[in-house]
């Protein structure tokens, strides 16, 4: 209004920005002192502390140990709660020291085989699209 006031019923903050991810590490780039990341493909599973304390943990933390009751990859975990990579690689890697989770990196031997490569884009490739049909083969 012309006297500055808002009119009624009108939000004057808007929808809430996202908290920055160096917020939510602590200003943390590495997960670890040795600064090697986990691979996307790492399985984290919680364990049963990390459940038993899930009221004790922060919001985010609370999230990938609740998303961890079954086996789900950094690359899953990060997708389903939409949070940058980086900030889900040093919370698990923080939530694992606190034994709230258990990580298992891949063998990385195995990551770099190509018969791996190819059974995944295999197995993309028989997921059927929107409309339910099968992508070509190559």
């Amino acid at each position: 209004m012309a006297d500055g006031t808002q009119p009624p019923g009108d939000d004057p903050v808007g929808p809430a920005p996202a908290v920055r991810p160096f917020l939510v590490t602590a200003g943390r780039v590495a997960p670890s002192a040795s600064g090697r990341t986990m691979p996307v493909e790492t399985q984290v599973v919680a364990t049963a502390s990390g459940l038993d304390a899930l009221s004790l943990l922060s919001f985010e933390q609370h999230d990938i140990v609740a998303a961890c009751r079954q086996p789900q990859s950094i690359a899953e975990i990060a997708a389903r709660l939409r949070l940058h990579l980086n900030v889900v690689r040093v919370l698990a890697e923080d939530l694992r020291a606190e034994g709230r989770l258990t990580v298992h990196v891949p063998n990385s031997d195995a990551v770099h085989d190509s018969s791996v490569l190819r059974r995944v884009i295999d197995g993309l490739r028989a997921i059927p699209d929107s409309r339910g049909v099968l992508r070509d083969t190559d």
